[in-house]
């Protein structure tokens, strides 16, 4: 595991300054003739969650499995198992520890669920009730604020007017995204708000320094670091996160994605525009003839600011172009194409009659800009991913798709690109050649063979003339 020596440093470091949370089940649970004692969660967040259980019975349990999960939005149902070490018996004292580090770190907020699988020595099955808990800390002081039925604002520092502001400028952005993108809550999403973006790294595992702020979608969850003193930033932070959780939820597939360009596009466009700064690099570019394709924005963003911001600035103008000039029923037709697995070449073009080339084209001459460059070389057309949904073993979750905003701009989508399949034996004529050799080769040792038993029968038979 990469740097491996220093998380498990980081985590005894951790572990000595940090309070673990138990979180206790109900303890006169009686599943059967089994009477459980002890089922409860001890969170050390954000490193680990330890799952206990003590139970008795009359006759000897053979088998304990551990059931868990998290409740969010999946291709289909997952269950995680694991399999602690336990003496087999009457009375049964076991726990097992989820590591963070190894499964990949949960957002603030997620809710886990977890219950065993008992086995006893008659082979009857018995199954305790399903427990729930929230992946939080105990550091700070959690209140809730709630605004209508799809936004419940978390915080622990700022008051009652920093709180409102931040709620109001949620509701304008479901609001603005309802009505201009035809993108619509179906269900409460939870914001976390750290009172800065020291306290929001420690709240998750292995994020780069320049994060101020991640949705995701598939938990219904945003958390940001928002002091009073950036409550500017803050109030179109949340609104840039909650438009890609709406997004995110709008278009959930396991069959391919969405672009770049799309998805921060509409989180700027909800923002309400560009700012003066962006609006006039925007220009410059247009003036300057050094505008991105739109196939270079469809990944993640460059990591050079000048290019990143652009590649925001572009995507909220390709936006504004599309809904614009076609309505945002056209937009929401387009993110439903891509939901059910089309690429983004055969979405556009079954929504507005044109491929992403063509998408430029049309764009370009909508602001003014020099034609597009037409490369020699013909560009490839991405193929959606179907993703498996294998059951993992013990803690294996798929890695969260996430979308991080920076500290003083808008949010970037630096997703993992799948690594390329290699071979990994020979190539098919090698190995019948291979093959075809190893026959011969047998056969000449039994044309050997069988020449020396007839020639030592015949010499035998000479002997006895």
């Amino acid at each position: 595991m990469r740097r491996l020596i220093a998380a498990v440093l980081a985590g005894i470091l951790l572990s000595a300054f940090r309070t673990p949370t138990l979180v206790k089940a109900s303890h006169d649970l009686a599943v059967s003739n089994i009477e459980v004692t002890r089922n409860e969660i001890l969170l050390n967040f954000p490193e680990t969650a330890t799952v206990r259980l003590s139970l008795t019975n009359d006759i000897e349990i053979t088998s304990v499995v551990l059931e868990y999960g998290t409740e969010q939005q999946t291709c289909g149902e997952v269950i995680a198992k694991a399999f602690p070490e336990f003496i087999p018996g009457t009375t049964v004292d076991t726990q097992w520890t989820w590591e963070m580090r190894q499964s990949g770190s949960l957002p603030p907020g997620t809710q886990l669920w977890w219950r065993w699988r008992l086995t006893d020595a008659n082979g009857d099955e018995t199954v305790t009730e399903t427990q729930t808990t929230t992946w939080l800390d105990d550091e700070h002081n959690w209140k809730t604020f709630n605004n209508g039925e799809f936004l419940r604002l978390h915080y622990y520092e700022g008051n009652q007017a920093f709180i409102n502001e931040l709620s109001s400028a949620a509701y304008d952005g479901l609001q603005f995204n309802e009505t201009q993108s035809g993108l619509s809550a179906e269900s409460p999403i939870n914001i976390y708000i750290y009172s800065d973006t020291d306290d929001l790294k420690d709240a998750i595992l292995y994020e780069p320094s320049w994060t101020g702020g991640q949705a995701f979608p598939d938990h219904d969850i945003v958390i940001l670091g928002i002091s009073e003193s950036d409550l500017a930033w803050g109030q179109a932070a949340i609104v840039h996160e909650l438009t890609h959780v709406l997004v995110g939820h709008l278009t959930f597939s396991c069959l391919g994605d969405v672009p770049t360009w799309l998805n921060e596009g509409l989180a700027v466009y909800s923002e309400g525009g560009l700012d003066s700064l962006s609006q006039r690099q925007l220009e410059d570019a247009i003036r300057n003839d050094t505008l991105l394709s739109v196939r270079s924005i469809s990944g993640g963003f460059s990591e050079v600011p000048d290019k990143a911001y652009l590649s925001y600035s572009q995507s909220y103008s390709i936006i504004n172009f599309l809904i614009e000039s076609y309505g945002q029923d056209k937009m929401t037709e387009l993110l439903l194409s891509l939901r059910d697995g089309l690429t983004i070449d055969n979405a556009l073009t079954q929504t507005y009659g044109f491929d992403i080339d063509g998408l430029e084209d049309a764009w370009r001459q909508a602001i003014g800009a020099q034609p597009r460059p037409v490369s020699a070389q013909p560009t490839a057309e991405p193929t959606p991913t179907f993703v498996p949904t294998i059951v993992p073993i013990s803690g294996g979750f798929p890695a969260l798709q996430v979308t991080p905003t920076p500290v003083s701009t808008s949010s970037g989508n630096g997703q993992p690109t799948e690594p390329t399949p290699t071979r990994t034996g020979p190539p098919l004529s090698l190995t019948l050649i291979l093959l075809g050799m190893c026959c011969m080769f047998l056969l000449v040792i039994g044309i050997f063979v069988l020449g020396f038993i007839v020639r030592r029968d015949n010499m035998k038979a000479g002997k006895n003339e």
